[in-house]
């Protein structure tokens, strides 16, 4: 039986990978890629997993590390969609991300006598297994200051990049030879645990060296049994939160279709209109009307 790879596109997984020691020259290969210079090494401060538990989900599974010329840079991995208010434009997570990056630039200690233009470059990336900007073809979206009216740059001292998961069709449409580093990076976290992508994603990894030592930490996560009971109870606990979330919504719906029912045939809508209006069942308007 062939092994079950575990997808690197889950947060948990994603952070077992780059904080792996073993891993660090495909971490720094990665934070090249994405701030798009070289990096000659990087420091991990927060390699800790948190428990192996449902509760876990309180806690960031992101990787932060320092460069070698003190840029600091959050890589996270968006799993899952988080809880958004309705119209589409994820403002809960766009609203995260700059929390993330404005409290992790004014964590560090100004230079000199309180030398703020030598404060250090700091990147908040998240990898989103959903769409966030639908209006925009390209996978990566980066964010700096800017004015509103010229875009004429104020700092680029902090940057919000966000990479799409999502997008990656026309991509994987293309040659290994012609892919850039960081959409062989991308193609591994969306595919690399999918088999009818099997010949591509190898292909990317064996690209690479650094994929090639993120290709076996990833085999190497996918063989531990606890990690793997550990993903398992996640997914879990996740369907199971997703469940009960749409039993109360449901719910919600049906006494909100009551108390329509109700106030419809008040003011005396016939019988057969008020179950069109509100799509419930006849035993259900029966039940209002012997209330």
């Amino acid at each position: 039986m062939c092994l079950e790879i575990l997808p690197p596109s889950d947060d948990r997984v994603f952070k077992r990978i780059l904080t792996t020691p073993d891993v660090k020259p495909a971490l720094i290969d990665l934070v090249s890629a994405i701030i798009e210079k070289p990096v000659k090494d990087v420091i991990i401060r927060n390699s800790e997993i948190p428990p192996e538990d449902n509760n876990e989900k309180a806690e960031r599974l992101d990787v932060n590390v320092r460069t070698d010329d003190e840029s600091q840079v959050d890589l996270e991995m968006q799993a899952s969609s988080i809880e958004e208010d309705p119209g589409g434009e994820h403002l809960n997570l766009k609203g995260k991300s700059l929390y993330y990056l404005t409290d992790l630039h004014s964590s560090q200690p100004s230079k000199g006598i309180r030398r703020y233009d030598k404060l250090a470059k700091t990147y908040q990336v998240t990898f989103c297994s959903y769409t966030v900007f639908p209006n925009s073809p390209d996978y990566v979206n980066s964010f700096s200051f800017r004015n509103n009216k010229n875009y004429e740059q104020l700092s680029d001292a902090l940057n919000v990049v966000f990479v799409e998961l999502t997008k990656l069709k026309q991509i994987m449409a293309k040659d290994v030879s012609d892919m850039t580093d960081l959409e062989k990076w991308a193609i591994f976290f969306r595919y690399a645990n999918e088999s009818q992508f099997r010949e591509t994603v190898n292909k990317v990894i064996e690209s690479k060296e650094a994929l090639k030592v993120a290709g076996s930490a990833l085999m190497s996560i996918s063989q531990d049994e606890v990690e793997r009971a550990v993903y398992r109870s996640r997914r879990m606990f996740q369907t199971d939160l997703q469940s009960n979330l749409a039993t109360a919504e449901d719910r919600g719906s049906k006494n909100r279709a009551i108390e329509i029912a109700r106030n419809l045939l008040s003011m005396g809508m016939h019988y057969d209109k008020v179950l069109v209006a509100t799509g419930l069942s006849s035993k259900d308007l029966d039940k209002i009307l012997l209330s």
